[in-house]
């Protein structure tokens, strides 16, 4: 599968879209917080201070598919969402970056 957004978005409900969208967002500001890759103390807080929010977005959002009776996380379709969704670049981020030299 391509992994540049050109391929079509699989088929989800509501409730996947809404923990795939917060997943993503969350794994943004993890990137934007990473000491790693940041360069400005700022910039950093204001990432961990919205990932607090989305955090708690993403709990509630959890919490709310499990409250309904949706047990099951369907892996294989929301991974092709999140490679969809540029996750593989997004997510990277949150990691450390190569070592310099090599």
């Amino acid at each position: 599968m391509q992994e540049d957004g050109s391929a079509p978005l699989p088929a989800l409900t509501r409730a996947e879209a809404e923990v795939v969208d917060l997943y993503l967002e969350v794994a943004d500001l993890l990137g934007r917080v990473n000491p790693a890759r940041g360069r400005h103390t700022y910039g950093s807080l204001r990432a961990a201070q919205t990932l607090v929010v989305k955090a708690a977005e993403l709990r509630d959002a959890l919490a709310q598919m499990h409250e309904r009776g949706e047990h099951e996380l369907h892996a294989a379709t929301l991974e092709r969402a999140l490679r969809v969704l540029d996750g593989a670049r997004r997510t990277g981020r949150v990691g450390l970056p190569p070592a310099a030299g090599g």
